[in-house]
């Protein structure tokens, strides 16, 4: 049997070099061209850095940059909206929230003074976003930002839980509450040139301390008494005052009615005995029979019998019908 022999040349040191060398520029065009894109998803923009410095802001989508980290990108989300909770904790969100039952561990953080000098537990959520990731990225960082906004918030709320009495702030001036938290919050962002946009500020529960919530639910309860008592007199009062002025008026407009009427057919019959006055002094026998006759056409129609005696008649004997009325 014939045995082949196969014959390796051997490599030589030039040779090797260059293959190294190939190796090695593979190597670095490979990584050119993988440090020459980044990708931002649609909720960041990206902060490009050149040789450290900034030097643009990216929009979402494909984008380039010098390899090598001659410039580096830091993406930061700016549509997600983030929740910092005050006095409570969420365990689970969902259909069922459920929410941390030992309120003791917060108390440091939701026990506020009022501004009548009563204390009060508050809890609230705070909304933000980040609204300029230049800003945000070299002015706070996202190490220092939970802490940023909790200790702006937790001074802001202490501040306008502050100028309140413990009645408004259960109440009525809950939703002005808010609104000024978010405005004074706003402003400390902007002042410190934060890039942070704070979306919403709400109080979700305010409640007296334990120890002395027996107290305030009897002095609500007496409040309470005090104002229905209040409505009800207010009510007594609308419905019975207005009437006795409708019928004092009333009674004052049928006074001067009566006296105008009185006034008006005193001033008719008076003109009007002038008038005949006047008429009899012109022609007194005229006047005197039309008066008689006038007279007696009203006078007649109410007498029943009539009786028309000839005055030539003499001796005339009148007989009396006792049966008749």
């Amino acid at each position: 049997m014939d045995s082949q022999h196969v014959n390796y040349k051997p490599i030589s040191p030039a040779a090797m070099v260059n293959l190294v060398l190939v190796g090695i520029l593979v190597i670095v065009v490979i990584s050119l061209i993988s440090t020459c894109y980044y990708t931002v998803d649609t909720d960041e923009k990206g902060v490009v850095l050149l040789f450290g410095k900034f030097n643009r802001v990216t929009d979402p989508g494909l984008r380039f940059k010098w390899p090598m980290g001659i410039e580096t990108v830091t993406k930061v989300g700016v549509t997600n909206i983030e929740t910092e909770e005050f006095g409570f904790r969420t365990l689970a969100a969902g259909v069922k929230t459920r929410y941390s039952t030992d309120k003791s561990r917060f108390i440091k953080e939701s026990l506020m003074l009022c501004g009548d000098l009563s204390i009060a537990q508050v809890e609230w959520i705070v909304q933000y976003r980040i609204s300029d990731p230049k800003a945000f990225l070299f002015h706070v960082g996202e190490k220092r930002k939970v802490k940023m906004i909790r200790d702006v918030a937790e001074s802001v709320m202490r501040k306008v839980v502050g100028d309140s009495s413990v009645d408004e702030v259960l109440t009525e001036r809950r939703s002005q509450i808010n609104y000024e938290a978010e405005r004074l919050m706003q402003e400390h962002m902007d002042a410190y040139d934060t890039g942070i946009s704070i979306e919403k500020i709400r109080l979700r529960d305010v409640n007296p301390p334990d120890s002395v919530k027996s107290a305030f639910n009897e002095v609500n309860s007496a409040q309470q008494d005090k104002e229905r008592m209040v409505n009800e007199a207010r009510k007594e009062y609308n419905q019975v005052i207005p009437k006795a002025k409708g019928q004092a008026l009333q009674m004052v407009e049928q006074a001067q009615a009566y006296a105008i009427d009185r006034t008006n057919t005193a001033e008719g019959d008076a003109s009007r005995f002038v008038q005949v006055w006047q008429e009899y002094k012109n022609s007194k026998e005229v006047t005197r029979k039309r008066m008689y006759l006038e007279t007696m056409n009203r006078v007649f129609p109410k007498i029943e019998k009539k009786y028309i005696v000839d005055e030539q008649v003499k001796g005339l004997l009148p007989l009396m019908n006792l049966g008749d009325k």
